[in-house]
């Protein structure tokens, strides 16, 4: 049930920050021109050649047709919403649909990132290091979503029971996505978006890696200009 409590305003950002793993490779499907609605088809025709299709494309039938957005830069968007899983939970999703997150600044996404690498790192007991490699996607926004910093619970640091109950509640009315401040980084906001075509593909900005020393992130390295900064 939905609290009520959240609050539908426009978003304009000129930029937004998301922040992802760059490992993961772009999907050939996604980026091509074609249709959308075909998508089904020509992975059923790939798989008789490359039984990973389904691996690499991910589920589908997690975005309708008529949300799916394709061309180059296109597996940027779509790769959050295809790829969830209930093994990997998120503030508003319990993982069975997925969300774009990003925030209002690169400052905003390397925190959110941060601590969650610091919690990956930890669980899997990661000797330490300069660990994985991160690219940064530079997008924006320019849509009514739905604040929600008055429900309670959801910025709790830890527990996202409240938070998944209102995402999930908020995007089976019809909302596009949500937007809060932002619980790593004081002072910075956040957006959650339910549907790719909400929002416009991002371009790719600078590399990062991230530095483990055993028990947190201590430092990152920005490839482009080789500065090493202190995480504090």
């Amino acid at each position: 049930m939905v609290s009520g409590l959240a609050v539908r305003r426009r978003v304009h950002w000129p930029q937004t920050y998301r922040i992802i793993r760059s490992i993961h490779p772009p999907i050939d499907l996604f980026e091509d021109i074609a249709d959308p609605r075909d998508w089904e088809a020509l992975a059923s025709v790939e798989e008789k050649t490359n039984p990973r299709i389904r691996l690499e494309i991910g589920d589908l039938g997690k975005v309708a047709a008529a949300r799916r957005v394709s061309g180059p830069g296109a597996s940027f968007v779509m790769a959050p919403f295809v790829h969830c899983s209930t093994l990997r939970p998120g503030r508003f999703s319990d993982g069975s649909y997925g969300l774009y997150y990003a925030g209002d600044s690169e400052d905003v996404a390397l925190a959110e990132t941060i601590h969650h690498h610091q919690n990956f790192m930890r669980a899997t007991k990661e000797d330490p290091g300069w660990t994985a490699d991160f690219r940064v996607l530079i997008g924006s926004v320019d849509r009514d979503l739905d604040d929600v910093n008055a429900v309670p619970g959801v910025l709790d640091p830890d527990d996202y029971t409240a938070s998944q109950a209102e995402g999930q509640a908020l995007r089976a009315q019809g909302s596009d996505g949500l937007v809060w401040n932002s619980v790593r980084m004081p002072g910075g906001q956040c957006i959650g978006i339910f549907w790719p075509d909400v929002i416009p593909v991002p371009v790719q900005g600078r590399h990062y890696s991230y530095h483990w020393d055993g028990a947190r992130v201590d430092f990152v390295r920005q490839h482009d200009t080789g500065k090493v900064l202190a995480v504090v």
